[in-house]
Order: structure tokens, then C-alpha cells, then sequence
């Protein structure tokens, strides 16, 4: 029997250095999903959120990162904590925060939620509430893409929990078999739910998942949006190159409770101060200040029109309809 070693990740993304432009795009980015994610979690104390509600605060590099190197055409899938993923790849601030509502204008006209954000006008298809659903759903997405003959990718979003759900083995391992052009993004954050992540599998790196099936990997802390970007490009650029999939580990940290309802007293104070330090946001000011000279003035005058935009969300959310209940049904059966 031959033994092989899984392929290797090439050792440069090649994409060009961002210079001040670039990196304050990706600011902003990352800095009105945070303000959006902070409005939701306002709306939801007042009860007009209602249902499930999980933050990306505290994550927003990765998919900010992401969304850094992949083209409109390349498809995204996501888990139930997909408002920052949704609007990385283009959901818009008042469409997402709308459908959070439960609004006849959001991205799914209200039927979704939460935990169901989809957009296929920007290929985002869509957050999952079953743990690990949705990873199954990349391969095929991929075999689409392998057998039109392009060079998309698809790139499937999960949390550390769902890498342990006999469905993700399972897609894996066909994954690597037919060499599908999906990238496996696993954000470990540290916690399934309230259980820390070494307390749930005896193997802590994620991305050791991957060699048993023979699958190219890296695993890296994900709070840097410039190193995200680096990373995941070289990943894109394995899979866009028709040479297979990749399972990519992003160590992050999430600032809230599993979800709204969650004190998550599981963790101490401390802990949570400490991970602070390395908050995405923060990292990314420090570097435009000290590498591009960009001014405090500056980042305050980008933060209120981040404000503008995402007050307007949350005042078009409020004031939209809620969907005509003659559509409930809609989508659920084929029609005669």
C-alpha cells in the first residue's frame, strides 16, 4: 500500500501588499458589522429581534478576511452565526438587519431570520441552524463548480463544535476523494456552545482533521485581518487551481454568549479581558496608525459614517413591513 503525505499549501498567497486604501476597506468592513452586530443585540434586549440571535463580535477578521480574496461568483456557506459572513460577501447592512426583524425586505423577505440569512444575488447561500448541516451542502456546491468546469471555489464556514459531527467526516473525506474545489473554514472560537474546545475532543487543532483524509490544511490565529487575508488567499488559490480542498483552522474568540441568551458564565472575566487584547479592530487602528500615519481624527470621522449606515439599518428594519401572511407557505411546497 502506497503512502502519501497531504499536499501542501502554497508558501505565498500572491497577492499584492495592501497599502493604506486596502487596509482601511478592510476596516470598515469589519468596523460596520460591528456596529450592526451591536445594534442587533440592542434590538434583541427590546424585543424586536425575537427567536435566536448569535453575534459575530469579536470574529469579524475572518470572514472580512476571507471576503478579501474570493470573487463575487464564488459561493459561501455558513453556520447560524453568518450576519458577518452574510455581509463580508455582500448582503447589505439594511437587508440583514431587516430579515433579524423578521421584515418583508429582508434578504429572505422574513421567512429566514437569524439563523437563516441567504442572498443568492451575491452567492451567499445561506446560514444553517444544524450543527455542521451545512458542510455536507459544500461538496455539493462544489461538484456543480468542478463539473461546469470553472474556477470558482466554495467556501463552507463551521465552528470548532461541528468538526466533530459524523457529517462533516463523512464530507470530507468525498471531499478529498473527488477533489472538490471547496475550502473547509473551521472558526475555533474556543467554545461549542458553553464547552471549551479541550474539553470536547482530545485533539485541539482542528486542522489535524484533515490528514486522515489526505487534505491539504493550515491552521493560524485568525485575529489579524492582514494575516487572514494572506492565509486564506493561499488556500483559494490551492483549490481555485483545481488541486482540491483545504481545511483551514482560524483560532478566534468570540466577545459574547453562545448567543443572546447566554451569560456565558462559563468563562472568567479575566479570560475574556485578556482575549480583548487581540480584538481585530484594535489590531487594525494600531497598524493604520503606526504604518500609515492615519490620524485618531480620521478613524472617528470613518466610525460615524460607520454609525450612519448602520442606524439607517436599524431604522429601515424597524419601520419596514413584516411579510404578508398569505406568504407562510411560500417556498415550503413545489407548485402544481
Amino acid at each position: 500500500m502506497s503512502k502519501t503525505s497531504p499536499p501542501k499549501l502554497p508558501k505565498g498567497s500572491g497577492l499584492p501588499k495592501l497599502d493604506a486604501d486596502g487596509l482601511l476597506h478592510l476596516y470598515r468592513e469589519m468596523a460596520t458589522i460591528r456596529r450592526c452586530e451591536e445594534l442587533a443585540a440592542k434590538a434583541y434586549t427590546l424585543r424586536k429581534i425575537l427567536g435566536f440571535c448569535h453575534l459575530y463580535i469579536g470574529q469579524e477578521s475572518v470572514a472580512v478576511g476571507a471576503a478579501a480574496v474570493c470573487r463575487t461568483d464564488d459561493f459561501w456557506l455558513a453556520a447560524y452565526r453568518e450576519h458577518g459572513h452574510a455581509m463580508a460577501k455582500g448582503v447589505t447592512a439594511r437587508a440583514m438587519m431587516a430579515e433579524l426583524f423578521g421584515k418583508a425586505t429582508g434578504c429572505t423577505s422574513g421567512l429566514g431570520g437569524s439563523m437563516h440569512l441567504f442572498d443568492k444575488s451575491v452567492n451567499f447561500l445561506g446560514g444553517y441552524g444544524i450543527v455542521g448541516g451545512q458542510v455536507p451542502l459544500a461538496n455539493g456546491l462544489g461538484w456543480a463548480i468542478k463539473h461546469s468546469g470553472d474556477d470558482r471555489v466554495c467556501v463552507c464556514f463551521f465552528g470548532e463544535g461541528a468538526a466533530n459531527q459524523g457529517a462533516f467526516f463523512e464530507a470530507i473525506a468525498l471531499a478529498q476523494l473527488f477533489k472538490l474545489p471547496v475550502v473547509f473554514v473551521c472558526e475555533n472560537n474556543g467554545y461549542a456552545m458553553g464547552t471549551a474546545v479541550d474539553r470536547q475532543s482530545a485533539v485541539t487543532d482542528m486542522s489535524t482533521r484533515a490528514i486522515g483524509v489526505g487534505m491539504a490544511r493550515d491552521s493560524f490565529e485568525a485575529f489579524d485581518v492582514e494575516v487572514v487575508r494572506e492565509r486564506f488567499g493561499r488556500a483559494v488559490k490551492f483549490a481555485r487551481a483545481g488541486k482540491g480542498p483545504v481545511f483551514l483552522e482560524c483560532v478566534t474568540y468570540r466577545f459574547r454568549g453562545h448567543s443572546m441568551s447566554d451569560p456565558a458564565k462559563y468563562r472568567t472575566k479575566a479570560e475574556l479581558e485578556e482575549k480583548k487584547k487581540s480584538d481585530p479592530l484594535a489590531i487594525t487602528e494600531d497598524r493604520l496608525r503606526d504604518d500609515f500615519g492615519v490620524t485618531d481624527e480620521q478613524l472617528k470621522a470613518i466610525k460615524d459614517e460607520i454609525e450612519v449606515i448602520a442606524q439607517d439599518a436599524y431604522t429601515f428594519a424597524e419601520e419596514s413591513p413584516v411579510p404578508d401572511p398569505t406568504t407562510l407557505y411560500d417556498h415550503v411546497y413545489a407548485g402544481t
